[in-house]
């Protein structure tokens, strides 16, 4: 049996044709595109260098990254996503698509110069074996740039609990048909993740310190990026989160060494396979 969930797969499709950020190369976009590829070793990867994109999208990451490179393999489990990736990435003609699972990826072992996997592996069922999949098709000594959700270790009580209390309504939500699903998390976004994420900017503004408040990571996004990221979070069935201990075991055993952390977001996290 693939490594996927097939109801996850169909929402995302859907996700990405409504929120397929073809009209958002902008600096918003570059700036969260850095929040995670800050510190990639791009200075180490040649202009002719064979790179893959694990769960593609709708191609926001491969915008940027497809002009560094010589080619880039877009990988998606949804044939709905893989189209709007497509579209947005018309103009990079070095841009290779396959729809397929993470267990099916259609690259040689020990072929790929680079490699990253954003918000997806901790929507599959076994996010271990989705790791080293991916690290398979990697070169010896090439880096592989990691995000999962991440476990709360690092906040407090309290803001655990109000997580616990959101994951009702994931559950109720992300049940629903796509149609009222993508209408109830627009709702969350204009009532829950607006409303904080301005209060935080605003306590910002006056000098206080934001980093613990709910949402504040999005004081200074836009409102498309806000109902995005609230269907993202509210309208997937499948979701796991892990702790930073555990994002390393899974990189370490997956065959990844010299594992390093960005600061922020959690967890996000560079390895490079094996020599």
């Amino acid at each position: 049996m693939a490594n996927l969930d097939p109801g996850v797969v169909s929402s995302f499709g859907e996700e990405w044709s409504k929120f397929d950020h073809i009209a958002r190369a902008d600096a918003e976009e570059l700036k969260i595109f850095e929040l995670y590829f800050g510190d990639f070793p791009w200075e180490q990867i040649r202009r002719d260098a064979v790179a893959f994109d694990l769960g593609c999208g709708s191609g926001r990451w491969a915008y940027f990254v497809a002009p560094r490179v010589g080619v880039l393999h877009c990988i998606d489990a949804s044939a709905e996503a893989l189209a709007v990736a497509r579209r947005k990435l018309a103009a990079h003609s070095n841009c290779r698509f396959h729809c397929a699972a993470v267990d099916e990826i259609p690259l040689a072992d020990d072929s790929a110069d680079l490699g990253y996997s954003l918000g997806v592996l901790h929507h599959v069922p076994d996010t271990q074996a989705g790791i080293s999949n991916c690290v398979r098709k990697l070169k010896p000594g090439a880096p592989f740039l990691l995000y999962l959700y991440y476990a709360f270790e690092n906040r407090p009580a309290w803001y655990r609990w109000l997580w616990r209390f959101s994951e009702f309504g994931r559950s109720l939500v992300s049940r629903l048909p796509f149609f009222w699903k993508s209408k109830a998390c627009d709702i969350f976004a204009l009532t829950v993740y607006w409303p904080l994420a301005r209060f935080a900017s605003a306590c910002g503004w006056l000098g206080m310190k934001v980093e613990n408040f709910p949402l504040s990571a999005y004081r200074d996004r836009s409102f498309y990026e806000m109902r995005n990221d609230a269907l993202d979070r509210f309208g997937t069935r499948l979701e796991k989160r892990f702790t930073q201990s555990q994002v390393r075991s899974m990189m370490a055993a997956a065959g990844l060494e010299r594992i390093s952390f960005r600061t922020f977001p959690y967890w996000c996290a560079v390895g490079y396979k094996k020599q």
